[in-house]
């Protein structure tokens, strides 16, 4: 396959996407805010600290159980912010509409996006619109861009991560994936995956009031490539090793056995409600108790920890005790679940 082509693996959140970043946008869009590659920018202003990101959706089918594109578009931005530490408060959102697409469903997503922003506790406030001709946007895409707060003592970057941190996720993995991609292929499983798409900024909230402020070094939603690209961005940025316990890693049977029959690991599957926590050792049973606390984190575990060994790898312990690389996600994997 010639490398001088974009490929649909360049949109799964792998290797190629994070090749494509670093090769291409990173070098010409040279920013040291860009370059921390947080899920959102923070961003200083006179007077206050602010945190900005953007978005596109572009999931197929527009309807999948647990979501649709409209909940996923307000879900995804406010997650992104949440992610550095900020209050979620407006969003702008710009919608391409293919010709044809029926104006009662344009309405339920529209209406899905005005009850997840009412649950999320954001602002919709500027908007676009545009209609191409048939075949040219599958129906509906959006683009989102959300503006947060940020306040207190809780500064979240990567390279806060260290040696001796517990890694913490705050529910089952792999939801999300496995239920669009069984809506789109008319998978016959039972009982069906339900994404977890979900507004996380409450549950971010609780967090960082129970931690003692630093204490809570990174956050990230593993969203595209799932927990082994967030764990693996991780390991590879900061020059640290991760280990992982795969049996305390929480996932839903139905999606375990979704997978098995796919080929797929849940590991690589994405997640549009769950987040990833790095928190130093001395608040670690802190943090889980507060997240199994809040009905987004019922499902918390502690599931490893950094390590100053084995800098830029993921090993992963199974459950007989044996060892395996758990290594970036790779190839298509599960295009056009966001």
């Amino acid at each position: 396959m010639s490398d001088d082509v974009i490929l649909l693996a360049h949109g799964s959140g792998g290797l190629l996407t994070h090749r494509l970043i670093s090769d291409l946008f990173l070098r010409h869009f040279a920013d040291p805010v860009l370059a921390a590659q947080q899920d959102a920018a923070v961003l200083e202003s006179p007077g206050e600290r602010l945190a900005f990101t953007t978005d596109a959706f572009v999931v197929s089918p527009l309807f999948f159980p647990g979501g649709d594109i409209g909940r996923l578009a307000v879900c995804g931005t406010v997650n992104d912010l949440a992610m550095s530490g900020a209050t979620p408060r407006y969003l702008s959102a710009a919608f391409i509409i293919e010709e044809g697409l029926a104006l009662g469903v344009l309405e339920r997503i529209v209406t899905a996006m005005a009850e997840a922003a009412r649950e999320a506790g954001v602002a919709i406030v500027a908007g676009d619109t545009k209609v191409v001709g048939r075949g040219g946007a599958d129906g509906l895409y959006i683009t989102t861009a959300g503006v947060g707060s940020l306040s207190g003592g809780h500064a979240l970057r990567t390279d806060a991560i260290a040696p001796g941190d517990r890694l913490l996720v705050s529910g089952p993995v792999g939801d999300h994936g496995l239920a669009v991609m069984a809506a789109r292929e008319g998978l016959p499983f039972h009982p069906a995956p339900v994404s977890d798409c979900a507004p996380l900024g409450g549950l971010v909230a609780a967090l960082l009031g129970a931690c003692p402020p630093g204490d809570v070094h990174a956050l990230r939603d593993p969203t595209r490539g799932g927990l082994a690209a967030v764990v693996n961005e991780w390991a590879s940025g900061e020059g640290v090793g991760i280990d992982l316990m795969e049996d305390a890693i929480p996932v839903r049977e139905e999606v375990r056995a979704a997978c098995e029959m796919l080929g797929i690991d849940p590991l690589h599957a994405a997640c549009e409600g769950r987040l990833v926590a790095a928190v130093a050792p001395g608040s670690a049973e802190r943090a889980l108790r507060t997240l199994q606390g809040h009905p987004l984190g019922a499902g918390a575990a502690v599931i490893g920890g950094v390590t100053a060994d084995h800098p830029g790898r993921v090993v992963l312990t199974t459950p007989l005790g044996a060892h395996r690389l758990l290594e970036m996600p790779t190839g298509e994997l599960l295009p056009r679940i966001c």
